[in-house]
């Protein structure tokens, strides 16, 4: 294929429709709310369930197992991706939110609980790589960097606006969160509507076409893969172990949500910092940075005594986070041939969400052992100092 016929299509899928881009960060924001809108319920729900067996970790489980199948499902949501079209995967998805998130609702028996929790991760695992495969293929350098921050804040937002409503409706009653589920419903018609499929794994070209299943890209991608899994393995004790270690201090659910929003507030800010910090800093300065703020927000919690400590170690944690996802998924986007582009990008996901699954299963003994405060506090330690550790180790490797 010539040159100018490609250089063309780039153009065209630069410059996507204004509605267009707004269904996309709209669609953002109902991914890192999916599973956690319901940790301020978690308190009531044990006491709901309490005459069943092992009700401590299904209820746990409520919430994790939506990551789990997030995790699960993710690669064939990217295959679908690829063969079928980004449109089709989110507007499937988005209806499958809508009415899996909401039947919580309805369900006395927390093994259909569990199943309907299932449902709503095999949904977000299609909005999330579907809106990244759509934000990769609509952009390139500097403009996408942009858009990939403005993607992170707006799931970051997702969190701060119905994270608090969840606490405020788990207050009056444990089921209400699962209404807010509803507004992917909302979202729906507009990716009906506005989004265009641009499929630009049609678009032949050298610099797509170079990469095979023997490529050198494999290993930097199975690295950025474990990152992922590593860090949101820590960021999600957030909210699994959190209401608990807030409960001990006698703070409410409504109070709850608030203080878990405290880390989704502060990550908007580092996902709107990102592509400034990206022009400026090599991506493994920024990847040591983000884990270390990270760290050093989880050493606050720790050793916090009051909820303004525990929440100012979260707002410090959660500018880390902010910066850690953007990176992570331009770092991916670039090394990613465009026709399995979905594909490397849902493995993100994947990565991204067994780390939130197995979260309150590996920090469970390290709770055992020393305390809800204690996890946080040497969590914090081992990601601060394997953050300065590792930086010199990167920047002589390259």
């Amino acid at each position: 294929m010539s040159a100018a016929p490609y250089e063309a299509v780039e153009r065209q899928l630069a410059t996507p429709a204004r509605i267009a881009r707004a269904t996309v960060l709209a669609a953002a924001t109902l991914t890192v709310m999916g599973p956690a809108v319901i940790a301020p319920s978690l308190p009531a729900m044990r006491a709901a369930f309490s005459a069943v067996a092992g009700a401590d970790v299904l209820v746990r489980l409520v919430l994790t197992v939506t990551s789990l199948a997030i995790g699960l499902s993710a690669p064939l949501a990217g295959m679908a991706a690829d063969r079928i079209g980004r449109k089709p995967l989110l507007v499937g998805s988005l209806a499958l939110y809508a009415v899996a998130g909401a039947a919580g609702f309805f369900v006395d028996s927390i093994g259909v609980l569990l199943v309907t929790r299932a449902l709503v991760g095999v949904a977000v695992g299609g909005i999330m790589t579907a809106i990244s495969a759509i934000i990769t293929d609509w952009f390139e350098g500097p403009k996408r960097a942009t858009f990939l921050g403005l993607q992170q804040a707006f799931a970051s937002i997702g969190g701060v606006v119905f994270l608090p409503l969840a606490g405020l409706l788990a207050a009056s009653n444990w089921k209400l969160p699962f209404w807010i589920y509803g507004v992917s419903a909302v979202i729906l018609p507009f990716a009906l509507l506005a989004l265009r499929e641009q499929r630009r794994d049609r678009v032949s070209g050298p610099a797509l076409d170079a990469a095979g299943p023997r490529s050198p890209i494999f290993r930097p991608i199975a690295g950025l893969y474990l990152l992922a899994f590593l860090v949101t393995l820590a960021f999600y004790m957030a909210p699994t172990q959190l209401p608990f270690l807030l409960a001990e201090l006698h703070i409410g659910p409504a109070l709850v949500g608030a203080v878990i929003a405290a880390t989704t507030l502060s990550s908007v800010g580092g996902a709107l910092a990102f592509p400034t910090l990206r022009g400026r800093w090599s991506p493994s300065v920024l990847t040591a940075a983000s884990i270390a703020l990270l760290g050093i927000g989880w050493m606050l919690v720790g050793t916090a005594s009051t909820v303004a400590q525990v929440a100012a170690g979260l707002l410090v944690g959660g500018v880390g986070v902010g910066l850690a996802v953007p990176n992570l998924n331009l770092r991916l986007s670039d090394l990613a041939p465009a026709a399995t582009r979905g594909r490397i990008l849902s493995g993100l996901v994947t990565g991204i969400f067994l780390g939130q699954f197995v979260s309150p299963l590996i920090v469970a003994p390290l709770i055992q052992l020393t305390s809800i405060g204690g996890a946080f506090l040497w969590t914090g330690i081992a990601m601060t100092v394997g953050a300065v550790i590792a930086l010199p180790l990167v920047r002589n490797a390259k």
